[in-house]
């Protein structure tokens, strides 16, 4: 009985193998993902040498069956996760390789987040991004004046390029979502300020809360801050809901309120020099599903969106927002097969409907919504960029970067990735950067 239980047990542990042979490349596992890499290359040899010797030790019939399907297992677990990475090394070896001009024409539609500086200071000096983002795990421990100084590093080697600033964004919104503090000092959630202010008082407090938030940034040299959230607070509460919680991070349940304030506070960081980002677009105050970790459908209907959940995006837009962040929910009244991040329905109620000319930027494309569409990443990114999207974001595993622009280059150069696209958006992203120098 011991020999079989025992035989079962490297039989499961083998199944497992094979589970995060299939999972470790994916951002689900990022920020552990060479650790996982070792424990499953070590583990899978251990468990095929021992289910080989098991084998050639001979035994009864039903055991020596468990020794081959515990030893397949292993051995399908070690060869998947070792070409996996070869497979990976190669891709990031093309891409940093590839011609400096047609990695530059695709990569300005990135914005990467990083955990090694020096790579992507590499990518810089290749021109192979648009922007970096900026969160919590690349700040942690360190003071104002470091960090100001490695980024104003990388501007000095995009000047040198000629090149016009890169975006250097972050989530600083205030309360629970304040990537940037420490070192800059924390906010409250900037709806709490509001419900605590006298209506008459509301305008200047925002004012000055987003003067505050501003200065900071610039201070580090962030130029570009993805705030305010203006998705309408629907009182939308899932257990589930580990990472959006909108309900926590919306202003107001007021799409007036709302509006309002979004309004000011773009105003007020533009002043600063700082790109204010609205989000997330068609808005998710009535989603109930996490999009950072699974898909999610909208099914409210479109007149009832324009009514509420899209007044304060109008709002923003008409006071000249330079950028607009795309949500990857589904919303089923307009484009049910495709997240608003790469739909072309959703893209062309901004441009034609809406007559939106600002910069529109994908939500995380490393999120659950969007990676594990039925088009997947590449196809997702190009779907993003052919629609008229101008910024991906690759923001929690910033491997993704390799494989999207892999992707990204294949498409260009087998014609589909419309070229007029990309023009279009490159003149608009000029057209934003020359306006933020004025």
């Amino acid at each position: 009985m011991i020999r079989v239980t025992w035989a079962l047990i490297r039989v499961a542990i083998g199944c497992a193998l094979v589970v995060s042979a299939y999972y470790w490349r994916t951002p689900l596992v990022s920020s552990v993902r060479y650790p996982v890499f070792a424990a499953i290359v070590m583990a899978a040899t251990l468990l095929l040498a021992y289910d080989l010797r098991s084998f050639w030790r001979g035994g009864q019939g039903a055991l020596r069956f468990a020794a081959v399907l515990s030893a397949m297992l292993a051995g399908v677990a070690l060869c998947w996760t070792v070409i996996g990475e070869g497979h990976f090394r190669w891709i990031r070896y093309a891409v940093l390789h590839a011609d400096r001009n047609e990695l530059a024409a695709v990569g300005r539609h990135i914005v990467v987040g990083y955990r090694n500086s020096s790579e992507v200071r590499s990518l810089i000096e290749k021109r192979a991004i648009g922007g970096v983002f900026v969160t919590r795990l690349n700040v942690n421990g360190r003071n104002a004046a470091d960090i100001a100084s490695e980024i104003g590093d990388w501007q000095r080697i995009r000047a040198q390029q000629g090149l016009a600033p890169l975006w250097i964004s972050t989530d600083q919104e205030g309360g629970g979502v304040s990537r940037m503090s420490p070192p800059l000092p924390r906010q409250p959630a900037l709806g709490s300020v509001v419900a605590a202010t006298a209506e008459e008082n509301v305008q200047a407090t925002v004012r000055a809360y987003a003067e505050q938030q501003a200065q900071g940034l610039r201070t580090l040299g962030v130029n570009m801050n993805f705030a305010p959230v203006v998705d309408i607070n629907h009182g939308v509460i899932n257990v589930d809901d580990k990472y959006s919680q909108i309900y926590r991070r919306a202003i107001s349940p007021d799409p007036a309120i709302v509006a309002g304030v979004a309004t000011i506070y773009c105003a007020t960081l533009r002043q600063a020099g700082v790109a204010c980002v609205p989000k997330h677009f068609p808005g998710l105050g009535r989603v109930t599903d996490d999009t950072h970790v699974a898909d999610a459908v909208l099914d409210t209907p479109a007149n009832v969106m324009a009514s509420s959940d899209w007044v304060p995006f109008r709002a923003v837009i008409a006071s000249n927002a330079a950028f607009l962040m795309l949500g990857h929910v589904r919303l089923g009244a307009i484009d049910r097969d495709r997240p608003a991040s790469f739909s072309p329905a959703i893209v062309g109620l901004l441009r034609s409907s809406w007559r939106y000319e600002g910069a529109l930027i994908t939500d995380d494309a490393t999120m659950s919504a969007f990676y594990d569409s039925p088009s997947g990443l590449v196809g997702g990114t190009v779907e993003a960029l052919n629609a008229g999207v101008d910024l991906v974001l690759i923001a929690y595993d910033p491997d993704q970067y390799y494989v999207a622009v892999w992707g990204l280059l294949q498409a260009r150069r087998a014609g589909a990735l419309s070229a007029a696209a990309l023009e279009a958006s490159a003149a608009r992203l000029e057209m934003i950067a020359q306006r933020s120098r004025q």
